[in-house]
């Protein structure tokens, strides 16, 4: 499909499934390669990250373990800069490798408080993989470890990204017009 009704709003396609698919297997690749014999833990960042979360998992083939924290920081089409943390970390973190992974990075506001309370849990390591960053969005500094892909500053539902809850489904990425 070229474009997709979600609620009230029209998207166009932006992102193939196939192109979706080459980034995570190319991301994959790379931690299985860079963290090897680090038993890293993989904290997945719901809602959105689940779909980018289960296939990317399913190609690491390294000893990992993996958890989920829900963080919310959305309204509508719009980041607010207020995190709420709905699910809470609940595993033993001290010393432990810790690879988030998070389907976009706009503003960057809630990473820089998972990170900040990582940290302070006292884990060894974080490294952060997401499928897609709005650098034109950005307002923090930390790093991105693993990056899929870079996009403008344009709301997008599908492969797990939605609008007011709405769009998660689709294997293709659309971006609002």
């Amino acid at each position: 499909m070229n474009t997709i009704k979600v609620k009230d709003k029209e998207f166009k396609l932006s992102i193939s499934a196939e192109q979706i698919a080459e980034a995570v297997e190319r991301l994959a690749a790379d931690i299985n390669r860079d963290l090897k014999d680090k038993n890293p833990l993989f904290l997945v960042v719901l809602n959105g990250a689940f779909i980018f979360a289960a296939d990317l998992y399913r190609k690491i083939t390294i000893e990992s373990e993996i958890s989920f924290v829900k963080l919310a920081s959305y309204s509508g089409t719009s980041s607010t800069s207020d995190v709420k943390e709905l699910i809470g970390l609940n595993e033993r973190l001290k010393g432990r490798n810790i690879v988030i992974l998070e389907d976009i990075i706009d503003s960057g506001t809630t990473m820089q408080y998972l990170i900040s309370k990582l940290l302070y849990m006292g884990v060894k390591d974080v490294k952060l993989v997401a499928l897609l960053f709005k650098p034109n969005a950005f307002r923090e500094s930390f790093r991105i470890d693993y990056l899929g892909l870079e996009i403008p500053n344009e709301f997008i539902v599908g492969y797990g990204l939605d609008y007011d809850g709405f769009g998660r489904n689709y294997a293709d990425i659309y971006k609002i017009f």
